[in-house]
């Protein structure tokens, strides 16, 4: 798994690439909250669209990232969910806490 950031205006874009399951999820949460941490973004944009598979780990990802971004008063949004990693949010009904967009 691969993750990139960039910020512009208070918002900080997080693109992740490959594949997002357990064996990524520790170090990907990791440089997430780094990222996060570090820039204190207004909005952090998870965007997923070059995210080749993901499993329940993944939940664990984008739930570690929510909660951080609410502990700074901020907001996360989930955008380009690939088809496979929406059934897995599907499933976990992950759009009643994460606000995700196309």
């Amino acid at each position: 798994m691969q993750v990139s950031c960039k910020q512009n205006d208070g918002v900080l874009t997080v693109a992740l690439s490959g594949e997002l399951d357990h064996h990524a999820a520790r170090e990907t949460v990791r440089q997430i909250a780094q990222a996060i941490d570090t820039r204190l973004p207004r909005v952090c944009q998870l965007d997923m669209s070059r995210v080749g598979f993901m499993d329940s780990s993944g939940i664990a990802v984008v739930l570690d990232a929510h909660r951080r971004m609410r502990e700074l008063g901020g907001e996360l949004i989930v955008s380009h969910v690939p088809a496979q990693a929406g059934r897995v949010f599907a499933a976990a009904q992950l759009q009643r806490v994460v606000k995700i967009a196309q």
